[in-house]
């Protein structure tokens, strides 16, 4: 049985890529449609909004402006967090431009030796987040064309991420932070100069361009996915195996394909909740509020393929996406119940 389960194991994904090989000729022309609005999304929403704070970020780490951040916030951080003063530096960036700015920041952390690899795994379960501009814009203004709600998800979103962010300051804490290590993330000097200022530049830009093509790949591949999925009517057998669950908590199941997509990839499940009719609104917005705290396989992907260049687990930021899911759920529940005014219910 063991060597079974052992060969299983092997060939699974092998099995994957060649199904997904043969899907993408039978359905050719919806996953050729697919690919486009997924290039279309990446070159008009990801690249304006990303580009510039992944090249900002980039510079940011020739100077001392992180170590100088790190000395005044570590009062706070480490208490709270148990993560050095520094690590509130991916979580302005990654609350203020969104996923994956929080990981890209943090790898970059690791990597320079300003956090080990257990502070790293605690930073990486609660910087990475979802920005104002894509939950107030696009889902509050654009999709549930109410401003209020878009500012309660982000709201909610926030809390559930420092939530988390409170509850792994226990994770691995029986861990020693190397002396030598805090030595150095205290005596980082700045490294740019006019002298080398055009090599800086041109550095900075180009890993910028790396992973915002890297981000667009994941967009386009997880938008055929979805498309094959649907076509290959595979997405309403998933829809029947979770009917029983979502019976539990009492959602409707015509949720079913939003919530799936939504746990695919985020824009897409997001836009599928929020334009389901239904009198008791807050259904849509507690299912999209779970939807952004998590973020989707999609970004979960994107975030490995970063992380791992840094020998960074995915475990912990895996853990702490379900839990900022469901944290973000239940304070955009309290709040929809408490404070009548952000209720849009029939």
């Amino acid at each position: 049985m063991k060597i079974i389960v052992f060969k299983l194991k092997n060939i699974f994904i092998p099995i994957c890529i060649c199904l997904f090989t043969i899907f993408l000729l039978v359905f050719s022309n919806a996953n050729l449609s697919s690919a486009k609005n997924g290039l279309l999304l990446w070159a008009n929403s990801v690249v304006p909004s990303l580009l510039p704070f992944f090249i900002a970020t980039e510079l940011l780490g020739y100077t001392n402006v992180i170590s100088i951040l790190g000395k005044l916030l570590n009062r706070f951080m480490r208490p709270i967090f148990n993560v050095p003063g520094e690590g509130a530096f991916p979580f302005i960036m990654g609350i203020i431009s969104g996923y994956p700015m929080g990981a890209k920041i943090v790898s970059n952390f690791k990597n320079q030796g300003i956090c080990t690899n257990e502070e790293a795994e605690r930073l990486l379960a609660f910087t990475n987040n979802s920005g104002p501009l894509f939950i107030i814009g696009t889902v509050g203004i654009g999709l549930f064309k109410d401003t209020n709600t878009g500012i309660l998800l982000f709201i909610t979103h926030l809390l559930a991420c420092l939530t988390v962010g409170f509850l792994f300051r226990w994770w691995k804490t029986s861990k020693k932070r190397n002396a030598s290590l805090e030595k150095s993330s205290n005596t980082i000097s700045p490294k740019i100069s006019l002298s080398n200022l055009g090599e800086v530049l041109a550095n900075s830009i180009m890993n910028a361009i790396n992973t915002i093509f890297l981000i667009g790949g994941f967009i386009v591949l997880f938008s055929v996915i979805i498309s094959i999925l649907e076509n290959s009517k595979v997405l309403c057998i998933l829809t029947n195996f979770i009917s029983p669950i979502l019976n539990v908590f009492r959602i409707p199941l015509n949720y079913a394909d939003g919530i799936l997509t939504g746990i695919l990839e985020l824009t897409n499940g997001v836009c599928l909740v929020a334009e389901i009719s239904n009198k008791s609104i807050s259904t849509n917005v507690i299912i999209c509020a779970f939807l952004l705290g998590f973020g989707g396989i999609s970004i979960l992907l994107q975030i490995l393929s970063i992380t791992s260049k840094a020998r960074i687990s995915i475990k912990p930021y895996l853990i702490g996406k379900l839990l900022q899911g469901t944290f973000a759920a239940i304070y955009t529940y309290i709040f929809l119940n408490t404070f009548w005014f952000l209720n849009l219910d029939l």
